[in-house]
């Protein structure tokens, strides 16, 4: 039996993902859970892209999409440049779609509509990019951008009084409805640190590869994780979302 190991944020990082998964040892046996925002960031979005494409065909991947890949399909779709996307990572994405033909772009945009707004796997796990907002569950959510954009599931486990016990009135439901629940979207950065973190059932596993963090995978099971180095010494001459 593999491991299922879920993948932090990727932001355009193709030598970080590369380098974690050779750190992590991934095989073909290990079910592979990416939590979406694969583009804007470092200057290898297309690129990452093509290599998660290939990477499909040979392993057992799941891909969330999260709300970098949203603006992404946007522009590859219709056009349409959001002005808040071009200035977080946006105008480099475009760059890295520069030379690749229509045929690419089309195959590019095929996988980001094959992705998958959440996932329940057998043991009761969600995995999503950010979170939602509904007391009954993502399946009822009302507004699905909450998907890859709601961070209060985040705020509130993190923030939970632990002295609260699950059978409270008073305990948050939406931390009752699974086993574990595994994110991205909020950069552990924003906490002081470069590592996984966890607050009650909800994994944290966006460890800033965007920025000064690092790209990181978990292990679903044992919870060991690994990580690349910092984005920012792979990509020596850039500056990823740094200002």
């Amino acid at each position: 039996m593999g491991r299922t190991l879920v993948i932090g944020d990727i932001h355009g990082g193709l030598k970080g993902l590369i380098q974690l998964f050779e750190r992590a040892g991934v095989s073909k046996e290990d079910k592979l859970i990416f939590l979406g925002d694969y583009v804007d960031g470092w200057s290898e979005s297309a690129q990452v892209i093509d290599h998660l494409i290939r990477l499909d065909e040979s392993h057992q991947c799941i891909f969330i999409k999260g709300n970098h890949d949203a603006w992404c399909i946007d522009w590859l779709k219709k056009g349409i440049v959001d002005e808040v996307w071009f200035a977080h990572g946006g105008k480099l994405t475009m760059e890295s779609y520069r030379n690749l033909s229509d045929d690419a772009k089309k195959e590019h945009l095929n996988f980001f509509k094959r992705m998958k707004d959440y996932h329940v796997d057998g043991q009761n796990n969600l995995f999503i990019h950010a979170g939602f907002s509904s007391m009954h569950g993502p399946e009822k959510e009302r507004y699905s951008s909450n998907y890859s954009w709601d961070r209060t599931l985040w705020e509130m486990a993190l923030t939970m009084d632990n002295r609260i016990k699950k059978d409270d009135a008073i305990y948050p439901k939406r931390l009752l409805l699974y086993h574990e629940i595994y994110i991205g979207h909020a950069p552990t950065l924003y906490y002081n640190t470069d590592l996984p973190m966890q607050g009650c059932n909800v994994w944290n596993i966006d460890t800033g590869s965007a920025f000064t963090g690092k790209l990181s995978c978990l292990d679903v099971e044992t919870k060991q994780f690994w990580q690349s180095d910092t984005l920012q010494s792979l990509y020596p001459n850039e500056k990823g979302r740094n200002k």
